[in-house]
């Protein structure tokens, strides 16, 4: 598929950005896909915008355990069923999982659609919806089926952030952790010296902007994750198997009636940076007092997971299958210190044990 070039807006007026990137496009009709939350908490703000005057409003289900080949099916039908054609626009309004799911199902309708992402969550802002990632879950694995296509626009309107409970707020701050650990010892310490349990709303919004132009430049030097892409995957490959082992507890028979519930992405990644800084102080030489500094802040703010030692195989098998891996090793991005990526590392079992030991016990 050719890949469109993408335009990120940090909006002032939301409706003038919005109605300037729609006038740059082809329009045959304009769809707006949400969730049931961003229906209701986010749709009303732009509904009433006149360049949206005539759009078709698609809304799926709510939350990551909605991003399935159902929801997708149904969007497709109803741009079908709407008249959508290839000159069609689609807007996705809301989280991870709408920016996700909607720009796999324009980028596969009739061959493709052009789309343009409108982020509502801090998650979402700082990462789901910028870099040309589309897709959905399968078969228990986080985005196993999708293609790279970027939205041609992502429109930041840092407003939307009032909208969000604690939890969600955390959950997109652990990837500017990422990009603070990837890029710099000014933004981490910045992040590091943040009071996430009282946000300051308008300094959060620069640390946004300084968050996406990290991914942005990234995404830029390789937009197909050959190469250096890949240390934006800091904390995902344990994050990924123990956000993919929480859903499947969640939703066996088994466990029902136990307390537990699906983890939160970032709060996954939260605790997949624990556990590959772990594995990057004992392999890459990563300085273990900034370790302990991240680590105790994560601790801080996003509590502990509740997994035993039993569960070691189960999360080992569930790294074995994610999509960074290559001739059969799980592959993972390091840090010899902060700025200092290393790509395409490998662990023994035993180290991704110890890893996992870590993050229990901290």
């Amino acid at each position: 598929m050719k890949r469109e070039s993408q335009r990120v807006i940090t909006a002032e007026h939301l409706e003038q950005e919005l109605a300037m990137a729609i006038s740059q496009m082809e329009r045959d009709g304009i769809f707006i896909l949400t969730d049931e939350t961003t229906r209701d908490k986010c749709l009303p703000k732009i509904q009433t915008f006149r360049v949206l005057k005539n759009a078709v409003v698609i809304t799926i289900p709510p939350t990551d355990e909605a991003k399935n080949t159902e929801s997708l099916c149904s969007v497709w039908k109803k741009l079908s069923d709407n008249g959508a054609n290839r000159h069609s626009l689609m807007i996705n309004l809301g989280g991870g999982m709408v920016t996700d799911l909607g720009g796999f199902a324009a980028s596969t309708f009739k061959r493709g659609i052009n789309f343009i992402n409108i982020p509502t969550t801090l998650l979402a802002m700082v990462d789901a919806s910028v870099g040309g990632k589309t897709g959905i879950n399968f078969n228990g694995l986080k985005n196993e089926i999708g293609v790279f296509n970027d939205s041609r626009f992502v429109i930041l309107d840092t407003d939307f952030l009032n909208t969000l409970d604690s939890e969600n707020i955390r959950s997109g701050y652990a990837e500017m952790i990422k990009h603070g650990l990837i890029s710099d010892e000014k933004t981490w310490a910045q992040l590091m010296n943040f009071d996430l349990a009282k946000p300051d709303f308008q300094v959060l919004k620069s640390m946004v902007a300084e968050s996406v132009k990290v991914k942005e430049r990234i995404v830029e030097e390789d937009p197909l994750e050959k190469g250096i892409r890949k240390a934006l995957n800091l904390g995902h490959t344990i994050g990924h198997a123990l956000e993919s082992f929480a859903l499947e507890r969640y939703e066996s028979g088994a466990t029902k009636g136990k307390g537990y519930k699906p983890l939160m992405h970032g709060y996954a990644v939260a605790y997949g940076i624990m556990g590959e800084l772990y594995l990057s102080a004992k392999k890459t030489g990563f300085p273990t007092d900034k370790m302990h500094q991240t680590v105790e802040f994560i601790k801080e703010n996003y509590g502990r997971f509740d997994f035993s030692c039993d569960d070691y195989n189960t999360l080992f098998e569930l790294m074995k299958h994610d999509k960074k891996n290559s001739n059969g090793m799980i592959n993972f991005t390091l840090l010899g210190g902060i700025g200092d990526i290393i790509i395409n590392q490998t662990a023994t079992k035993e180290e991704i044990f110890e890893a996992l030991d870590f993050i229990r016990e901290g």
